[in-house]
């Protein structure tokens, strides 16, 4: 049986054509939304999930594409755009009840989160990411040899067809090498959620690399449209990410200061996985930023 967020109940809730999305649901009070990274599932927010139902109805689901939510066929460029995804999480709160809720995001739940916080600024009262850079300033800092650390972004950048071969040729081993290798802690990551997160990849490939795909065209595109309008985050927004603009030379609180006017950006010692390597630490700051 695959694990689950302890003291969470499931439910499927539609939020477009076609598309359902698998949703872990626990506690009460004023709603929180968390979304989830890659190569990851809901699962990621096992530790801190429970910590902040004490005080919060908080609300887990599986993006469009990923875990045991429904994976479209990417039959256009807005297919798996963030604007799309954002979209769904806002349908999904007020499905729930909720026309206004705090939201979290790491890796590409994040780039959604963000993504919802410029389209959706009457529905998220509070904003939280972590360790992504802005999609538009992602590209940007990546350059040289330093930017091989992101070398997946550019093979999932490519046109349908080769990268998905390439990758279900080997899912087992793509998808585990970013386990591996973007953890301070493995151990953070139990044999059972491990192999979770491989079960729901291996069946995900074409839709992960839809996603991907889309933050190389048109996810820029609707960046460079903001970044061109002056459009800004309008609510509280914390930044926790690990020290990329040592390595890739880039002043990250810098590039996050352009898109947010109330800012709180943090530089932390976990790994990449660290609401699961850290989660007391996440769960504190997601507490203050609540309070803002």
């Amino acid at each position: 049986m695959s694990p689950t967020i302890p003291g969470f109940t499931y439910r499927r809730v539609r939020v477009a054509d076609g598309v359902s999305l698998n949703v872990a649901v626990g506690g009460s009070g004023t709603p929180v939304v968390l979304l989830h990274g890659f190569p990851q599932t809901h699962l990621m927010w096992r530790g801190v999930a429970p910590e902040l139902a004490r005080d919060h109805m908080v609300i887990c689901p599986d993006l469009r594409g990923y875990g045991d939510s429904d994976k479209p066929a990417e039959d256009c460029p807005d297919t798996y755009s963030k604007r799309t995804m954002a979209q769904d999480v806002v349908t999904l709160a007020k499905e729930l009840g909720h026309g206004r809720f705090a939201l979290a995001g790491h890796d590409r739940g994040a780039l959604v989160a963000f993504r919802a916080g410029l389209d959706h600024p009457e529905a998220v009262s509070h904003l939280a990411c972590l360790d992504i850079l802005p999609t538009l300033d992602m590209w940007e800092a990546l350059h040289g040899l330093v930017a091989a650390v992101g070398f997946h972004l550019y093979l999932m950048a490519q046109p349908p067809g080769l990268p998905e071969k390439m990758i279900q040729a080997s899912a087992d081993e793509f998808f585990g090498y970013f386990l591996d290798v973007w953890a301070n802690r493995p151990e953070a990551i139990p044999a059972n959620v491990r192999d979770a997160y491989l079960a729901a990849c291996r069946d995900a490939v074409p839709s992960i690399v839809a996603d991907y795909r889309a933050s190389a065209g048109i996810d820029v595109e609707h960046d460079r449209a903001d970044r061109a309008a002056g459009r800004r985050l309008a609510m509280p927004l914390t930044v926790l990410q690990q020290d990329w603009g040592a390595a890739l030379g880039y002043e990250a609180a810098a590039l996050w200061g352009a898109w947010a006017g109330d800012l709180k950006h943090l530089t932390v010692s976990s790994g990449h996985f660290m609401a699961e390597e850290a989660p007391a630490d996440i769960v504190e700051a997601f507490r203050e930023l609540l309070t803002r």
